[in-house]
């Protein structure tokens, strides 16, 4: 029996994760015959990338044997909606954590994450399905983060944050920690800039930058 693991996403984040996919294809047993691949929506000639074959999504549900997915796609809307496809299909997704990741106690983790290489999770966090976490991100305590959200490389989460979905965190931000019974909110659907310092709450589907953060007017 053929299993593959396939990565949606052939872009710059899946090329930098597919090196995580390939180790814990490394520890499971030669007999499940593991092949990690590459998987582009629309792809029309199936071809290699970084070594790895990569065919289209069509292509994929067309395999014979056990599939599994994960998506390395950062637009948290296309990242649901190929999810949903998937599911229906009864594919079922994988985590995909780095070793080097450390994840501490009494932690609930959702279907489908991403977390790479570096990042910290410490204790009592609550993440939701298809988070992304890029490299070297700290997520403390009593966090709770929704459905597909989206942390860029280097994010400081202190403890007592709530995140809702398809909220977008950019690289090098720092979010203040809350209170016990009243953690600072971030909506759904806002947008944290690069290296901003949230200091307060951030309502849902806006976008905040600077230090502190202050709403952007476009």
């Amino acid at each position: 029996m053929n299993t593959f693991f396939g990565l949606i996403g052939a872009g710059g984040h899946g090329r930098e994760v597919m090196p995580m996919l390939r180790s814990m294809i490394n520890g499971i047993p030669p007999e499940l015959n593991a092949e990690s691949l590459f998987v582009v929506e629309n792809l029309e000639t199936p071809t290699h990338i970084n070594g790895y074959r990569a065919i289209s999504l069509e292509a994929f549900f067309e395999l014979e044997g056990i599939k599994r997915f994960n998506i390395a796609i950062g637009d948290s809307k296309a990242r649901q909606r190929i999810a949903d496809v998937c599911l229906a299909r009864d594919i079922e997704p994988f985590p995909l954590i780095a070793t080097s990741a450390i994840l501490l106690d009494s932690n609930e983790i959702g279907e489908g994450v991403m977390i790479s290489a570096q990042t910290i999770i410490t204790s009592n966090v609550k993440i939701g399905r298809f988070f992304q976490a890029n490299c070297q991100c700290n997520i403390s305590h009593d966090c709770v983060i929704g459905d597909f959200v989206t942390f860029g490389p280097g994010v400081r989460c202190n403890g007592n944050v709530a995140i809702g979905d398809h909220a977008y965190i950019g690289a090098g931000a720092l979010i203040k920690q809350g209170k016990h019974g009243a953690p600072l909110k971030i909506g759904a659907g806002a947008v944290v800039g690069m290296g901003a310092v949230v200091v307060k709450d951030v309502d849902p589907y806006t976008t905040v930058v600077g230090n502190p953060a202050k709403l952007l007017v476009k």
